[in-house]
């Protein structure tokens, strides 16, 4: 397309995107986790309190009733702290959503190639329909359940309807019919910062 094409179609989302960035911008937020003693951290929708125990020994995490127990290594920094969690959360999520997409590839009679699990800042998930790849935000681990199978669902949903139209919305109602609830579920928790 031309420059000139890309300009005209921008300019006639604006509205949208204005709606969106509002929407986003008014979505409550939570401080960046500093991965201490008795801090807060949440599974599949769950709050849980971080204990740390120092041993000499490869870092883990186990997830108990009531806590998540990080083992460490004596004098581990934040930022060491903070990437092995967000290893496990990503960890958590690719094995939570693993199972979710066979099902639902299955289901909607479809296959994806990649599936990459990362940090989003802006969306939960996306879909590339032409390479079949898709992409789930870490956070989701953090999100209930019924919220990732709505999301998969969703992404994998766009490797037979691409767009968000009416066909799109049939095909979630027919196979989902509580996904809007699920959606709101999602955008109404908050997110985490940093």
């Amino acid at each position: 397309m031309s420059p000139d094409h890309v300009r005209a179609y921008a300019i006639g989302k604006l509205g949208w995107i204005r709606k969106q960035q509002a929407r986003l911008s008014g979505q409550q937020r939570e401080s960046p986790r500093l991965v201490v003693e008795r801090e807060s951290h949440a599974l599949w929708g769950r709050r849980l309190l971080l204990h740390i125990e120092e041993v000499n020994t490869a870092p883990r995490v186990e997830v108990h009733p009531r806590n998540l127990i990080m083992f460490l290594r004596p004098g581990s920094t934040l930022e060491k702290r903070q990437r092995i969690l967000a290893a496990w959360y990503r960890n958590e999520l690719r094995k939570e959503a693993t199972g979710l997409i066979d099902h639902w590839q299955q289901r909607l009679g479809v296959q994806m190639n990649k599936l990459f699990v990362q940090a989003m800042s802006r969306q939960w998930g996306s879909c590339n329909p032409s390479t079949r790849n898709i992409r789930l935000n870490t956070q989701l681990a953090q999100k209930p359940r019924s919220c990732l199978d709505y999301i998969v669902l969703h992404e994998l949903a766009h490797l037979s309807v691409p767009t968000h139209g009416e066909e799109f919305v049939a095909l979630l109602d027919s196979l989902q019919p509580d996904w809007e609830e699920r959606r709101r579920l999602l955008n109404d928790l908050p997110l985490l910062d940093g």
